[in-house]
């Protein structure tokens, strides 16, 4: 997944008052928006170990992340785009690193929350 630089500046001024996402934004316009590269970039940097063959390494992550960003009040800001809650809930919960936690945003927005969240739905 490419990352624009037009997202990223969007995300930049979004978040400004998040030091870790803003690295995590200045190491994906570093790799050139490329998400994956970035995402891996910094699981180093953060003492994760993320296998370079496996592709499904982030994903992963994100479905850690599920339960804290499913949630129903949530949904909405993410949907409109509006990150900042979400962010704040994920550093707080500490189901990842703060500094990926914009990566994984970026990794369900291109997914998009609604499938993403699916199977939380009730049936």
């Amino acid at each position: 997944m490419i990352v624009s630089s037009a997202e990223i500046a969007r995300l930049r001024a979004q978040l400004l008052e998040y030091p870790d996402a803003l690295i995590a934004l200045e190491t994906i316009s570093d790799c050139e928006g490329d998400l994956e590269d970035a995402a891996m970039s910094l699981a180093i940097r953060a003492g994760q170990e993320p296998q370079l063959d496996n592709s499904d390494w982030l994903p992963a992550l994100a479905k850690k992340c599920r339960a804290v960003l499913c949630q129903d009040s949530l949904r909405v800001d993410l949907i409109n785009g509006n990150w900042a809650t979400a962010l704040h809930l994920l550093q707080t919960s500490k189901v990842c690193p703060n500094v990926l936690a914009v990566p994984v945003l970026l990794y369900i927005d291109n997914l998009g929350i609604d499938r993403f969240c699916e199977p939380l739905d009730p049936p």
